[in-house]
């Protein structure tokens, strides 16, 4: 009877891993131009298609810029349709990023399309959605439906300048209407255009540490009745703020509006060095995130902590993470103000940061997975003073709860006695054996039985 019910939970765990799984994504928009400029991607020394080598680290989405009329062609909509095939073939999912505009649309420019400059702005509305709606009709075509899709870049001060503009001298009720008009005559475009798929509609701002503003922004969306249903935030530190308040602020925008959230883009560097004559946008150890150094195991940290951040958002409402441009190696003659903020080495080896990405398993003594305990990520993370361990055992059995640093040194022992089947969890004051406060850094806190072990990483930040 115990092995059929094991047996039960198991097939459950798997159903509901399969009914949504936690989206682990990279944004590879540069793709196309540097293989065409001859660069490319080796695992293990061997040189690999880069969608094989995403697919086998347990990369399952990715995402892709759209602009209207670029200058050379890469990110417009013909580009754009062939890799969106490409992925597709790769069996990987697709986010179709609109930019509404001919290069580049973050917070400091949203520029309106050459094409669009001219329109008044109800030929402005009537643009949007024709050209929303044939770009949608144009993925389905090629059977390349995207299976979600994101309206404007980072539009914290919103897009298609000026009719879009919100925020400072733009800050009033007539400029809001106008931008949440064209946000809604978007969604509509896309629901229009694929009427029998439901496709999801992410609004993206740049603000994944700070509240006040993702507040300012979502609190507007809600009072002008704008549809949506998933919010995405960039977070890199050294624009964007620390982990522990992207944590503070995805989980008060998890109570706030019960929507899911993706950390849809971040990046962290693996070096500080330089491969080419372009500047690198990170260069600086005082643009670091404190905790993490700019080496490749200063990545993976970063990029693991950060997953295990989004994951554990309350309300199950952390929907998933995409790296940013983890492609962009140097190549001439563009070179990458990028490339040590990528996952792969100067020589376009893959780095040992992507594996953060993998799902951990345990393993037993005999090296098959055994369904006995299941330890989960410490909340919150990254924590001062608390942070409280939750774990569920299937049986009765003797468990030991132990905290170690990086070292391997063992700092103190919070369980060492036989529990009872069930949910169980401690809380752990960052301090060690003698009852001392540790410094910030990352702890390993290890749950051992008799068949296995795992382990988590706790972040403490003073």
């Amino acid at each position: 009877m115990k092995k059929i019910i094991l047996l039960i939970l198991y097939i459950n765990s798997l159903l509901l891993a399969q009914a949504s799984p936690f989206i682990k994504g990279v944004d590879i928009s540069f793709i196309q131009q540097i293989e065409d400029l001859g660069g490319v991607y080796y695992l293990n020394g061997v040189q690999t298609d880069p969608l094989e080598i995403f697919a086998e680290n347990q990369i399952n989405y990715i995402r892709l810029r759209l602009w209207h009329s670029p200058g050379n062609g890469y990110c417009g909509l013909e580009s754009t349709l062939d890799m969106a095939g490409r992925i597709k073939q790769s069996g990987l999912k697709f986010l179709l990023n609109f930019h509404y505009s001919d290069s580049w649309a973050d917070p400091g420019q949203q520029n309106k399309p050459a094409a669009w400059q001219s329109l008044s702005y109800q030929e402005l509305v009537d643009s949007i959605y024709a050209y929303t709606f044939n770009v949608i009709q144009a993925f389905d075509a090629i059977n390349a439906l995207p299976d979600m899709v994101q309206i404007g870049n980072e539009i914290i001060s919103g897009f298609l300048w000026p009719e879009g503009r919100v925020g400072g001298s733009y800050n009033s009720s007539q400029q809001w209407t106008q931008f949440t008009s064209l946000l809604k005559t978007a969604r509509n475009a896309v629901m229009d255009a694929a009427p029998d798929t439901t496709i999801p509609i992410m609004i993206h701002i740049d603000r994944g540490g700070d509240n006040s503003g993702s507040r300012w922004f979502f609190d507007n969306l809600n009072s002008y009745q704008v549809t949506f249903d998933i919010i995405g935030e960039s977070f890199y530190p050294w624009w964007h703020g620390t982990l522990s308040q992207l944590s503070q602020n995805l989980n008060d925008l998890a109570s706030r509006y019960n929507k899911e959230i993706i950390v849809v883009e971040t990046a962290y560097p693996w070096t500080l060095l330089w491969d080419d004559n372009v500047n690198n946008i990170v260069g600086n150890s005082s643009q670091l995130h404190n905790g993490y150094l700019a080496t490749p195991q200063g990545q993976y940290n970063f990029l693991y902590d950060l997953i295990e951040i989004v994951k554990n958002v309350q309300n199950n409402r952390g929907a998933g993470v995409f790296y940013w441009a983890p492609e962009y190696i140097s190549v001439p003659p563009i070179g990458s103000t990028w490339e040590n903020l990528a996952l792969f080495d100067f020589n376009g080896e893959t780095l040992t940061a992507i594996t953060a990405f993998h799902e951990p398993v345990s393993v037993g003594e005999e090296g098959s997975a055994i369904l006995d305990f299941r330890l989960h990520q410490n909340y919150p993370n990254p924590f001062n003073p608390v942070t409280r361990i939750n774990y569920e055992l299937l049986q009765q059995m003797n468990v030991k709860l132990i905290v170690y640093n990086l070292l391997g040194e063992e700092i103190t022992i919070l369980i060492n006695e036989i529990k009872n089947p069930g949910e169980h969890f401690i809380e752990w004051n960052g301090k060690d054996l003698n009852n001392n406060s540790l410094p910030s850094g990352i702890y390993l806190i290890k749950l051992i039985t008799e068949k296995k072990s795992s382990s988590i990483k706790a972040i403490l930040l003073k």
